[in-house]
């Protein structure tokens, strides 16, 4: 039996408490929180009031102010409930050092030996409970042995199955289906599922005891195996509805029908399957803030907020020995409003006019709106920029510094036009080693990756400019080399050739591309001047025959 406690913490209304703990006059109203998804506006985050009304997170916002006409909504802020998470975070660094978040609106804390310190889980748990209480946050607990049972009993404890069928489903079906379904009582048998009602002690938590977690998870439905909604419904139609259902079916037939997804969600929840809590160190905090006394917005003024900002970043970077790779610009509306950008340097950067023409570009993005009263400069990805030291003669140090200096033209090009288009679109080649003529050659991004140092390896045989995926040529079936053949429709009558070259595929790798077996390459030139690549594929799982893969220059 495992030792190991998991606590899940689950903020069901995370952004709606958000901003009533800014806002208080907004709790004793109806209040959605709204996000665009898919062109539509829906409801991500809800107040007891505006549950009450019997609206739910995922409904469109339309619906809502039909069922609700004094629903009060805000736009979601993705930036502010994160860092709001983020504080949350640091808040449960108190019951345990192991804390990670969990999805958008989670906390996961690895409880294993710390229980005792605040007088046993029970009394954790009224801790938490009371802390969220004073904080003004909704909050359900789950405690178990592993982490998918803790995240299982915070969010479904107390919840029965329910059957995916509607009445108005029934009420479609054939006579004698609906004279069976009547008959139908018991919900383990297909019929509607009982409802319970649970206090609200009852439901503020859900702790279950060291080693049982197939009796505590199994009456619960089977979404509570983080499963997709999709193997949800397929699962409710075959009448697996409860986690205990679903554990007594064999492994295998699971496994092959709905994926092996499935299994493993069975696993972590039962402890079969590692799944550890695994909170990342601290990194370090490279952020600068500036607090406007009037609120600005036109450019000229950000760009010189930007230049006060940059010059206390560089020089706390270089305090650090950290380059900055993207940096992040909040800019903090006077409505609490947060717009910003972000931008990406090729090279670690530590110096202001580099990273601030990348911030002039995007500039245009930020709606100021009725003003901007602070911004927020922050490195969001720093890496380490390593000293170099010149030995030698003094004047030969001195040229290599000015080199250095220099060095950055490439660099910066890339990071602007990386902020046009995105950086991972900007490629280089690299030589490969492999004597496959299109695997010569790598693809990496230019951004993550150094130029290559020396001259492009030279070939044994001449290499087309252009090559290109084989297309076949119509001609005699035979390894000799044909006087006229077809190819993109055209007629061509070699006039010259050169070869043939013997090139066998990689034996180890199933390559699809090189099924036809062993190649003869031909450097064939035509009457009317072109310069073909030509190979012969004497055969393997697929037949023999004559190909096009390139042409040279």
């Amino acid at each position: 039996m495992s030792d190991r406690r998991i606590l899940s913490i689950w903020f069901p209304s995370l952004g709606a408490d958000r901003l009533i703990r800014r806002e208080p006059q907004l709790g004793a109203l109806p209040l959605g929180i709204v996000q665009d998804v898919h062109n539509t506006q829906v409801l991500t985050s809800l107040n007891p009031i505006a549950r009450s009304h019997g609206l739910r997170v995922g409904q469109p916002v339309r619906d809502a102010h039909a069922m609700c006409e004094g629903l009060v909504t805000r736009t979601r802020s993705l930036p502010a409930e994160a860092g709001f998470l983020a504080a949350l975070q640091r808040w449960a660094g108190k019951f345990s050092p192991w804390v990670a978040p969990e999805a958008e609106d989670g906390l996961v804390v690895d409880l294993t030996g710390c229980a005792h310190l605040f007088g046993g889980e029970a009394a954790l748990l009224e801790v938490v409970q009371q802390d969220c209480n004073d904080l003004g946050l909704a909050v359900r607990m789950g405690l178990g042995d592993t982490r998918g049972a803790a995240w299982a009993l915070a969010r479904f404890a107390g919840q029965v199955a329910g059957s995916h069928r509607s009445g108005d489903a029934i009420d479609q079906e054939a006579r004698a289906t609906r004279s069976r379904a009547a008959k139908r009582r018991h919900w383990t048998k297909g019929g509607a599922a009982p409802v319970i009602t649970l206090g609200p002690e009852e439901t503020a938590h859900r702790i279950a005891a060291p080693g049982q977690m197939y009796s505590a998870l199994g009456p619960l439905p089977i979404a509570a195996l983080r499963l997709e909604p999709e193997i949800v419904a397929q699962l409710a139609r075959l009448g697996l509805r409860r986690i205990g259902d679903l554990l007594g079916q064999p492994r295998a037939s699971l496994a092959r029908r709905f994926g092996r997804g499935l299994v493993m969600r069975m696993d972590q929840a039962m402890g079969s399957a590692p799944e550890p809590v695994s909170p990342a160190k601290p990194p370090e905090h490279f952020a600068v803030r500036l607090t406007l006394p009037e609120p600005i917005g036109l450019e000229a003024d950000i760009l010189a907020g930007i230049d006060r900002l940059l010059d206390r970043l560089c020089e706390s970077l270089r305090a650090k020995g950290r380059g900055a790779r993207r940096v992040r610009l909040q800019a903090f509306r006077s409505d609490h409003g947060i717009q910003q950008i972000e931008v990406g340097l090729a090279r670690p950067a530590q110096e202001a006019d580099r990273v601030k023409p990348l911030l002039a570009l995007k500039l245009p993005e930020i709606d100021a709106g009725f003003g901007i009263d602070m911004l927020r400069l922050e490195a969001v990805q720093t890496e380490p920029v390593h000293a170099r030291h010149m030995v030698g003669h003094l004047e030969a140090g001195e040229a290599v510094s000015r080199r250095l200096a220099s060095n950055t033209a490439l660099d910066d090009l890339i990071g602007r036009i990386g902020a046009r288009v995105g950086l991972e679109a900007i490629t280089r080649q690299h030589p490969a080693e492999s004597h496959i003529p299109e695997k010569t050659a790598k693809t990496l991004a230019a951004a993550w990756s150094a130029p290559h140092e020396g001259g492009w390896p030279k070939p044994s045989n001449p290499r087309p400019l252009l090559i290109w995926q084989p297309e076949p040529v119509q001609a005699p079936d035979r390894p000799q080399m044909p006087e006229v053949f077809r190819w993109r429709g055209q007629t061509l009558t070699r006039v010259r050739v050169i070869g043939p070259e013997r090139i066998a595929p990689e034996w180890w790798l199933d390559d699809p591309n090189w099924r036809s077996g062993v190649r003869d390459y031909w450097v064939t030139e035509t009457a009317d001047g072109q310069r073909l690549w030509l190979f012969y594929g004497h055969g393997g799982t697929m037949s023999s025959g004559w190909f096009c893969q390139g042409a040279f220059a």
